[in-house]
């Protein structure tokens, strides 16, 4: 029996956050046992001034869990605490995703200084992000609209956004905003000294792979790690990972390229809507599919998008 575990993660506040999370999630099953916390900076982390708007041949891989997951395959930790979506598809040999947590809400939000959410934008508004599927999104339902690179955690962002005359908005995760204390309900979002609007875009935008996942990745060599942790991850979530990350997988994906995904279940059904920018286009390819085997819907939706 595993005695003392040790968790390591990102040193953002999102991050310890999440790692919080998952630390209660293990002590409400294993009260006995005991957890640590290693936090390292990743080249994600360091590089602020990469734009991750424009694609490399080496894309994002690693961008945000490579050291992660060399302490994993050195034993420095037992277990790696990520934001499924920065998980790349296609893992180092020996390591696995062993566990997830429960789904939070997996959509966008607009935080703007103008209310009215997306149509609410002036004419040719800037928007900040630093994702190429909200970039790809944003052109596609407001031409009009100039996206920006806009690096740096929710905070930062946040700050920046309140500093800085000529931006109009920017795009954050609502799970992120959630986890970290925000309270969007009410359509507002205070920080500081500023108060900006926050509209839901769960229904304008398709959010990324993984988007409001936790996931827990351990060595594939240590069965005793994967049990343990296989008794905090959640059923349903854990489909709709297995359809997600198939589809990643099969689009040779990580977490730049510019395609987003939903993911539910409905009466025993998976059911999966996809969309994909390719270069050169302005509207998405549009991919749907449903079945109850999560790699076989993924494998449905993958041969759609790649007709295109």
């Amino acid at each position: 029996m595993i005695k003392t575990l040790t968790l390591g993660t990102r040193a953002s506040a999102l991050a310890l956050a999440q790692t919080e999370l998952t630390r209660g999630a293990l002590a409400a099953v294993y009260p006995e046992l005991e957890i640590r916390i290693e936090t390292f900076v990743t080249q994600g982390d360091k590089k602020l001034d990469l734009n991750l708007l424009q694609r490399s041949p080496g894309g994002g891989k690693g961008l945000f869990t490579r050291e992660l997951e060399e302490a994993l395959l050195a034993r420095r930790i037992d277990l790696a605490v990520h934001s499924l979506k920065d998980l790349p598809g296609h893992m180092p040999e020996g390591l696995e995703l062993s566990a997830v947590l429960e789904r939070a809400a997996s959509g966008d939000l607009l935080v703007s200084k103008h209310a009215g959410g997306l149509d609410g934008l002036p004419k040719g508004a800037r928007v900040g992000t630093s994702s190429i599927r909200r970039a790809r999104q944003l052109s596609w339902l407001r031409a009009d609209v100039e996206v920006a690179e806009w690096r740096g955690n929710v905070q930062t962002r946040l700050r920046k956004l309140g500093q800085q005359e000529g931006f109009d908005a920017i795009v954050l995760a609502q799970a992120g905003l959630n986890r970290l204390g925000f309270d969007t309900a009410s359509g507002s979002l205070e920080f500081e000294d500023w108060r900006f609007y926050a509209a839901s875009l769960e229904d304008r935008m398709y959010p990324a792979i993984g988007q409001g996942v936790v996931a827990l990745q351990s060595e594939v060599a240590r069965p005793e790690v994967r049990a343990l942790l296989q008794k905090v991850s959640h059923a349903s979530t854990w489909l709709a990972v297995r359809a997600e990350r198939e589809l990643q997988r099969r689009l040779s994906g990580d977490c730049t390229l510019p395609v987003g995904v939903r993911t539910w279940q409905e009466g025993g059904v998976l059911r999966m809507d996809a969309v994909l920018f390719v270069d050169g286009a302005v509207e998405p390819v549009r991919a749907s599919a449903e079945g109850t085997h999560p790699e076989r819907v993924a494998e449905a939706v993958a041969a759609q998008l790649g007709e295109a």
